[in-house]
């Protein structure tokens, strides 16, 4: 029996890895985070349990996977994005080592991904930027010593910042000393979801347009001069030399 951590994507159904969709279809028992993930990602399967986990606490979860263990059943513990990345897995992890309970993550788009791609962009571009820093802004939970956003900042890196969009102001004020009121911005609210929608600017305008568009949850901010970038060397990938 194996508990399966698998990342469902950003919200298109048709994101999921084709490892993942064969794993919901295959096994007998789904715990899935429905609050995040479209229940059209589960289309097809045949478990006999379905347990939609938004409502339940990191006992209760690590509960029902301990049954199906007891019963030599697999579990599909669906997440969204990809689960490696604030998915929260490595609590459950640690508890199913404590009960010898096997497990294996299935990785997933992030939301960073699905992002870039619906604004048409590359978030690594040679000359103007080589790196990429996926990070959360913080509130409940306090960042480590060196990781606050304007730490991060300081190196004028492509930055994705998850969990901020209700303090888009602040996060601007911390990020406007070291990119500048000119650098771009976008705001992409469920990203490859129907309801998907992109608010651009730049450091000086977005926080109003950000607040006009009512975006207060679920929405993924990308900062970079790669966003709006024309002029850059190709890179040497393709070179005929």
């Amino acid at each position: 029996m194996n508990v399966y951590f698998i990342g469902a994507g950003p919200g298109d159904p048709e994101l999921i890895t084709v490892k993942g969709q064969r794993l919901i279809r295959a096994c007998p028992v789904i715990l899935y985070a429905g609050s995040l993930v479209p229940a059209q990602v589960l289309n097809g399967h045949r478990a006999s349990r379905v347990v939609n986990t938004a409502e339940l606490d990191l006992d209760a979860i690590v509960a029902l996977l301990a049954d199906a263990h007891a019963k030599g059943e697999d579990v599909a513990r669906v997440h969204s994005g990809d689960p490696s990345l604030y998915g929260a897995i490595g609590e459950q992890i640690r508890r199913l080592d404590a009960l010898a309970i096997p497990y294996e993550i299935v990785p997933g788009v992030t939301a960073a991904a699905a992002s870039a791609a619906a604004l048409g962009r590359e978030l690594t571009l040679p000359g103007i930027s080589q790196t990429v820093i996926l990070t959360r802004y913080a509130t409940k939970t306090a960042m480590p010593e060196g990781e606050a956003l304007a730490d991060l900042a300081r190196h004028r890196a492509t930055l994705g910042i998850h969990l901020g969009v209700r303090h888009i102001e602040r996060i601007v004020a911390e990020l406007l000393p070291h990119y500048g009121a000119d650098c771009s911005v976008a705001v992409v609210f469920r990203a490859s979801w129907p309801d998907e929608e992109r608010v651009t600017g730049t450091l000086a305008d977005i926080a109003p347009k950000v607040r006009a568009a009512g975006l207060e949850r679920t929405a993924m901010i990308l900062v970079g001069r790669v966003l709006d970038a024309h002029s850059f060397a190709d890179s040497t990938l393709y070179a005929k030399d």
